[in-house]
């Protein structure tokens, strides 16, 4: 099949589009509870740090009201900013299953060059539905931001981050990985994902890209977004994983020309949108394709690690 692509103008429901103009800065993708279907928006009042109001969605979207919540801060003292990280998850798997995780930063003042070595990112989560935030560990790497959350299927969570900045040596045209055994409030096993280009290849700033599971019980398959160009923000493409982050041996380009900030999810198991995968992404405006797992199989091999015999059977 072919990948398909809509202006996604011609997708949006024009009643939420106008509140949510009136929410003034939508900081990222949206947070859907599992567990009751309420979404939940953070809304930052202008480029962080900045107040921040979270709005909530009973009905898929048609109407939105803030509502009162409450986010502790991290464990140095510093309050997380919600701005342009990829939207939050469910957990579904182990003890943790029904908690709410996003993934957030901290700005050390504004986004100026000079701060960027002390950026980072961190996540918040809530065991009470989102009332209640609390605020993980710092990821434990400098300079990063606008980051990705994963579950896998033993429910570890998989980390990936963009990068502003790098220490002299490190390589700062790739995605910082970390993983979590404790649902989020902690990160570990940090390293330098090789294969993963981290925005045009001319710029060490970088580029927010797209993170989803599929849902596939027992298979820990990761997709992953951004552009995939020497220079300039274009070649949209999307790379697999079969063994939850580890290698990334196919990729697929899903859009040849403007490619900027992307976002990724997959349908949800028993429901219509199931088996296809949605990318979200900007490109003079804003775009969505859908496709499906045999659509990325047809790509191209990456040389970092194999398929899978089961992908064949």
């Amino acid at each position: 099949m072919s990948c398909r692509l809509t202006n996604f103008r011609d997708i949006r429901d024009a009643t939420s589009h106008r509140e949510i103009d009136r929410m003034r800065f939508l900081c990222g993708g949206v947070t859907v509870n599992e567990g009751n279907g309420e979404i939940l928006a953070f809304v930052e009042k202008n480029h962080p740090p900045a107040p921040l109001t979270v709005y909530s969605s009973k009905d898929h979207g048609k109407s939105w009201k803030p509502v009162e919540i409450e986010i502790k801060p991290d464990s140095k003292g510093n309050m997380p900013s919600m701005h342009m990280n990829e939207h939050g998850i469910t957990l579904r798997h182990g003890k943790h299953a029904g908690r709410l995780l996003r993934a957030s930063r901290w700005y050390a003042g504004q986004n100026h060059r000079s701060k960027w070595p002390q950026h980072y990112t961190n996540a918040i989560y809530s065991d009470d539905g989102g009332k209640t935030w609390h605020t993980s560990e710092p990821f434990p790497a400098k300079g990063t931001g606008e980051a990705t959350v994963a579950e896998l299927s033993d429910g570890r969570i998989y980390y990936n981050s963009r990068r502003h900045w790098a220490e002299e040596g490190a390589n700062p045209l790739r995605r910082w990985t970390a993983w979590s055994d404790d649902g989020g409030a902690t990160w570990k096993d940090l390293s330098i994902c090789e294969i993963l280009p981290d925005g045009p290849q001319n710029t060490q700033y970088g580029c927010m890209a797209g993170l989803t599971r599929l849902p596939v019980e027992g298979r820990d398959i990761l997709l992953y977004s951004n552009c995939d160009s020497p220079g300039g923000r274009r070649l949209g493409t999307v790379w697999a994983s079969f063994d939850g982050g580890k290698t990334w041996p196919v990729k697929r380009l899903a859009e040849k020309g403007a490619f900027g900030y992307s976002s990724m999810t997959s349908g949800r198991p028993g429901t219509n949108t199931e088996g296809w995968v949605y990318l979200n992404f900007e490109a003079g405006g804003s775009k969505v394709a859908r496709f499906n797992l045999a659509w990325v199989l047809k790509g191209e091999k990456t040389g970092n690690g194999e398929l899978p015999e089961w992908i064949s059977n």
